[in-house]
C-alpha cells in the first residue's frame, strides 16, 4: 500500500511551493492512502469543490473572495459540507489569506491548512503529479533493474543463476545499475512502470564470492541511476538441470509479462558454459527498439524464406 503523510508532503514540497502552515498542525501526521483514494469517488486533488470534494482541496482567490461574502449560515453549512468529505487538507494559493473561519474550522476537526503565494493552478499541476507518483500502485519484484543502452532492462531467474554477475558485467560496459536483488515497481502511468531500489539496498551490488560491492564507489556516478521505468525482461533460463530446457528457434510472437496490468515484451536467454551473456542483452536491448520501429528482424527473415521457396524452381514446376 503507497501511502504519504501530510507533514511529508509538506517537507518535500516546501521548498518548490514555498509552503507555509496556516492551521490544523495537530493533522500534521494525516495519512493519503491510494486504498483509500481508490475506493473513494472524490477526487485527488483541484479546487475548491463542495458538490464534488477532492482530497485536497486548493483554494485561490477567487475561492477565498466567495468564502469571506458568505452570510454565517450558509458559511456553516458549506463547512459541513467539507467535514463530511473526510479531505486531507486545505491548500491556500495566490498568496490570498486564508479566512479567520476556515482556519478555526481547520483547528476544531484537525484538517491541515496550507498556504502557498503560487498560483492555484501551478499548485494543482505540481502536486497532481508529485502525488501521482508517490501513490502509484507498486509491488516488489526478485531481480537485477539496468538501465542498458538508455532502456530499463530487469533481469531475473532462479537464485545463482548468474543475475548479479552478469549486471557487474554490463557495468562495466559502460551501463548503469538501479536496484539489484529487489526492485520497487510503481505503475506511474497506464502503461508505465518505473523501477526504483530500496533505500537500504541503493547503490549496492551483491556478487557470490565478492560480497556487496558498492557501484557507486567503484565505477563512479554514472554507473548508478535513481530511477527508470522498466521496458524489457530478460529472464536467464537456467539449463544444467537434467530437465531439458527446449526454446522455439525462431518463435514468431513475441513473448510477455503482465505486471499490474501492464504488458512488458520478454526474452529468455538460455544460460550455459560459453556464452557471453552480456552481448546477448545488449542485442537483446537493441532488437527490442528495431522492433519499436517497425523492424522485426525474425519475421522479415521468415518472409524472405517463404518468398525464397515461392520462387524456387521445384514450386513453379508444380504450378
Amino acid at each position: 500500500m503507497s501511502q504519504i503523510s501530510i507533514s511529508d508532503l509538506y517537507e518535500n514540497k516546501q521548498e518548490k511551493l514555498k509552503l507555509i502552515w496556516v492551521a490544523g498542525m495537530a493533522a500534521k501526521n494525516k495519512i493519503l492512502s491510494d486504498d483509500w483514494i481508490a475506493q473513494s469517488n472524490q477526487g485527488l486533488i483541484g479546487h475548491l469543490n463542495f458538490i464534488h470534494p477532492n482530497w485536497i482541496q486548493v483554494l485561490s482567490r477567487n475561492e477565498v473572495d466567495y468564502i469571506n461574502k458568505l452570510d454565517v449560515q450558509n458559511l456553516h453549512k458549506k463547512f459541513d459540507l467539507l467535514k463530511q468529505s473526510h479531505l486531507a487538507c486545505i491548500i491556500v494559493a495566490d498568496g490570498a489569506n486564508a479566512p479567520d473561519s476556515m482556519c478555526q474550522m481547520a483547528d476544531a476537526v484537525h484538517i491541515p491548512l496550507l498556504g502557498s503565494p503560487f498560483p492555484s493552478v501551478e499548485v494543482i499541476w505540481l502536486l497532481r503529479s508529485y502525488l501521482g507518483r508517490v501513490l502509484a500502485p507498486s509491488c516488489c519484484l526478485h531481480g537485477v533493474l539496468l538501465d542498458v543502452l538508455g532502456l530499463g532492462v530487469l533481469i531475473t531467474g532462479e537464485s545463482g543463476v548468474g543475475k548479479s554477475e552478469l549486471a557487474l558485467e554490463l557495468i562495466s560496459r559502460g551501463h548503469g545499475l538501479v536496484a539489484d536483488d529487489v526492485v520497487e515497481l510503481r505503475r506511474i502511468a497506464p502503461e508505465t512502470l518505473e523501477g526504483r531500489c530500496p533505500e537500504i539496498l541503493r547503490d549496492y551490488l551483491e556478487v557470490r564470492g565478492l560480497g556487496m560491492l558498492n557501484i557507486r564507489t567503484i565505477f563512479g556516478e554514472t554507473a548508478v541511476r535513481r530511477h527508470k521505468n522498466m521496458k524489457l525482461i530478460v529472464h536467464l533460463q537456467n539449463t544444467t538441470g537434467s530437465e531439458t530446457y527446449q526454446l522455439e528457434r525462431l518463435p514468431i510472437s513475441n513473448l510477455n509479462e503482465t505486471i499490474m496490468n501492464v504488458d512488458i515484451p520478454k526474452v529468455i536467454i538460455p544460460v550455459a558454459a560459453g556464452r557471453n551473456l552480456a552481448v546477448l542483452v545488449e542485442a537483446a536491448v537493441r532488437n527490442y527498439v528495431l522492433q519499436l520501429r517497425g523492424i522485426d528482424s525474425t519475421k522479415d527473415f521468415i518472409e524472405r524464406h517463404e518468398q525464397k521457396m515461392a520462387n524456387s524452381p521445384e514450386n513453379q514446376s508444380k504450378q
